[in-house]
């Protein structure tokens, strides 16, 4: 099987694959932020949530539904931060695993992966994790929301947690854009072979 990648060049694809995979499995999971609010556990992703109170009719109060799921709609989203967190962290999550899966695919593919192109993916994967930061660094601008505030106690605003706590996800968002920053840029230099010359 012809490659187009040198040995640099497959570390390269085989970590670009997983960087891409940690950051989107992060970004979609509901783990961003942990709390609890009547005595259950709450959590909150950019998009989705875990655990949300509905007012019982028969009992006429207030109870936890304890499910996980996106909100109904983007407008949905507590606040105007999230969102744009949802749309930047989302759109760096795709440009990573667009540049991974052409990776793996020059595992297989010969004269897929030129220099030229390795440096362009490098610089593509630089710019998926930089909307990624950019996308972890706005979310904490979300927790002054009223639904945080619910979850956290009043006393939490915009990077003050109050009594929540910041999950899993956030961190494996973050740690994902990273090393694609920081690594696969930097791998994806050495990644290509030199293309050969024809005399045609």
């Amino acid at each position: 099987m012809a490659s187009s990648l040198t040995c640099t060049g497959v570390i390269w694809a085989l970590l670009s694959f997983l960087c891409a995979a940690t950051s989107c499995v992060g970004f979609f999971m509901p783990y961003w932020l942990w709390g609890s609010q009547l005595g259950k556990p709450v959590s909150f992703g950019t998009f989705r949530r875990c655990s949300y109170p509905v007012h019982d009719e028969s009992r006429q109060m207030m109870v936890m539904v304890e499910e996980c799921g996106r909100y109904a709609s983007f407008q949905g989203i507590p606040s105007t931060e999230w969102r744009i967190c949802t749309i930047v962290t989302g759109l760096g999550c795709g440009l990573l695993l667009l540049v991974a899966l052409t990776a793996l695919m020059g595992c297989c593919v010969s004269d897929l992966i030129s220099r030229t192109v390795g440096r362009v993916a490098g610089g593509i994967q630089f710019l998926g994790g930089l909307l990624i930061g950019a996308g972890c660094a706005l979310y904490p601008l979300g927790w002054d929301s009223e639904e945080v505030r619910q979850t956290c106690g009043y006393t939490s605003g915009q990077f003050d947690l109050g009594k929540c706590e910041i999950g899993w996800a956030y961190y494996c968002t973050g740690a994902g854009a990273t090393a694609a920053m920081l690594l696969c840029t930097w791998l994806a230099c050495f990644s290509g072979k030199k293309q050969k010359h024809y005399p045609y």
